[in-house]
């Protein structure tokens, strides 16, 4: 038994086949356009994203420089070497 879609089947007009393989390629190429529009507009968006960022991060520091003088960058304290042939005891 053979099964025939009528979808799938291979046209024998060879105007109908010209026009199928004119209709692909336009397919494609609207496809291909709307995929680099979409990159183009978030490559953008990337950048002005990044730019924005390190814009509000340069306020940040020139605003903060007061609050930073204030505030170590190094936190202090002590600290106790344990080995592992002695008990440990703490003071």
């Amino acid at each position: 038994m053979r099964v025939v879609l009528p979808l799938l089947h291979r046209r024998r007009h060879p105007l109908a086949q010209a026009l199928s393989v004119v209709l692909g390629l336009i397919v494609v190429g609207v496809l291909m356009v709307f995929g680099l529009v979409v990159a183009g507009v978030l490559a953008v968006g990337g950048v002005f994203w990044l730019v924005w960022r390190q814009w509000k991060r340069g306020r940040v520091a020139v605003s903060g420089a007061a609050r930073k003088a204030h505030q170590p960058e190094v936190l202090e304290g002590e600290y106790v070497v344990i080995h592992s042939s002695r008990p440990v005891t703490h003071h």
